[in-house]
């Protein structure tokens, strides 16, 4: 019977270190891939097991959601280990993953989920914000407008419920977005930005956000992960 194999991806091409070993032995077990990015998981892979033969296994693109559907289904009747990989950190957490792994729940398959690197619980481990109630929001909205009013209802719910806020940005973006936070955040909010996760260049900092106006920083097309807590 089928197995299907929930693969944590790198966050950096430096974090391979953050990659358990047994995940080599999981790829030596499956036969068929579901990747968001052929290429790149094919580079990580070879990363992992040097003496990996990539044209023995069979690929498909998740991303096209439809035709992947139809092949996962098949592969599933005739017994094969399925792989399913993101682009970064773990499938079906902020990634994709999450429509394949409902279809094999649904079929009465094993999932298994394997340890690896999720930004969203490194950067909430290490924020110091709390770890009991907390919501990820995914983007927020790219219309200014609408982001400073998702800003304000994501403040005051966190102050109501003492809930931590967890959200990402487009790295290029990432600037623009803490401008906004920093303008339209009560002065008394904590803010946490996290940098670069398992890469040479991490760093994580919580201030509040007066501290924050004061030190500008700078994550212009850098990963990052933003935490907000309010009072």
């Amino acid at each position: 019977m089928a197995t299907v194999y929930l693969i944590p991806a790198i966050l950096q091409e430096e974090g391979l270190p953050a990659i358990p070993a047994y995940i080599k032995d999981v790829i030596k077990e499956c036969h068929v891939f579901f990747v968001e990015n052929e290429r790149t998981t094919r580079r990580y892979f070879k990363q992992l097991w040097k003496e990996m033969v990539i044209d023995n296994y069979e690929w498909v693109n998740m991303t096209e959601t439809e035709t992947a559907a139809v092949i996962f289904r098949k592969k599933i009747q005739e017994g094969k280990n399925i792989g399913i990989v993101s682009e970064a950190g773990c499938p079906g957490v902020a990634d994709p993953g999450q429509a394949l792994t409902a279809i094999a729940q649904e079929m009465d398959i094993t999932v298994r989920p394997l340890t690896g690197p999720s930004s969203i619980l490194l950067a909430l481990m290490a924020s110091g914000m709390n770890g009991q109630q907390f919501k990820f929001c995914g983007y927020l909205p790219i219309d200014n407008q609408q982001r400073i009013k998702t800003i304000k209802e994501l403040e005051t719910e966190s102050a109501k419920k003492n809930c931590t806020q967890i959200f990402i940005e487009t790295p290029y973006r990432n600037n623009q977005l803490i401008e906004s936070l920093l303008k339209n955040c009560n002065s008394s909010t904590w803010l946490c930005i996290a940098v670069d996760l398992t890469g040479p260049k991490e760093w994580v900092k919580t201030k509040k956000i007066s501290a924050w106006q004061k030190e500008r920083p700078d994550v212009h097309k850098r990963l990052a992960i933003y935490l907000l807590l309010a009072q």
